[in-house]
């Protein structure tokens, strides 16, 4: 399970030439944090190019809790689904932080496409690889523990966002524990207990608005579901044992 999406984002992607080109087809927008920028199930159809900061990708349950499904950053566009099927919104993308973007209309992101078969199938790619991240995260909510989602989101985003620090890998986008809780199918009290543990293995440090992960390999291993550490020869019961 992702809450990235792919290595090279959409921009990135692009030539020089076609990127000043998409970018001149829309007009600037600054987001503060907390806001929303598409809400989901509206009938609007622009796309957003991220030029800086993070937004979160999410959707509503059945329940009325929120599921964080990914994370987007510089040079990722969001709201494509929608310019591209012209159907309604499938989710909310919300800013994490301030976030700066380019808003292209609908009408001119499919004609930016048609002119650019390039552009078209890296967006089929993308659309692809998220679909396959959906599948992936149905399989980890019914199959693995909280303890395992988390490890696997906390390990994910020091992979992606982290930067090293005087006691580990400091996370870049430190989620409050409602995120972390929305980010990976469960409460936020779960969340709590399991952060609990990871502290208690000193596997990572906690303080008001953030996370540094002080061992990954443990972190890592928690994630596959196995301990927190393997066991060397010492550790080993004896034969017989």
């Amino acid at each position: 399970m992702s809450l990235f999406g792919q290595d090279r984002s959409f921009l990135e992607a692009l030539s020089p030439q076609d990127r000043r080109a998409l970018l001149a087809e829309g007009v600037p927008r600054v987001y503060e944090p907390g806001t929303v920028m598409i809400r989901e199930r509206d009938t609007s159809a622009y796309v957003l190019a991220l030029l800086s900061g993070w937004a979160v990708v999410s959707v509503g349950t059945e329940r009325g809790a929120r599921l964080i499904l990914a994370l987007r950053g510089a040079g990722e566009v969001v709201g494509d689904l929608a310019a591209v099927d012209q159907g309604p919104r499938s989710a909310t993308v919300t800013a994490l932080g301030r976030v700066r973007a380019v808003s292209v209309t609908g009408d001119r992101f499919r004609r930016f496409l048609a002119a650019r078969p390039h552009a078209t199938s890296l967006i089929m790619r993308q659309l692809s690889t998220r679909l396959r991240s959906a599948d992936v995260e149905r399989r980890s909510l019914a199959s693995e523990t909280v303890l395992q989602r988390l490890a696997a989101r906390l390990a994910e985003l020091a992979e992606r966002a982290g930067r090293p620090g005087p006691h580990g890998m400091v996370l870049e986008i430190p989620l409050p524990q409602h995120d972390l809780a929305a980010a990976i199918g469960a409460t936020r009290e779960a969340v709590a207990k399991a952060l609990r543990q990871l502290r208690e293995q000193d596997v990572v440090r906690t303080g008001p608005r953030q996370v540094v992960v002080t061992d990954m390999e443990a972190l890592l291993h928690l994630a596959q579901g196995r301990g927190a550490r393997p066991a060397g020869p010492a550790e080993k019961s004896p034969p017989g044992v």
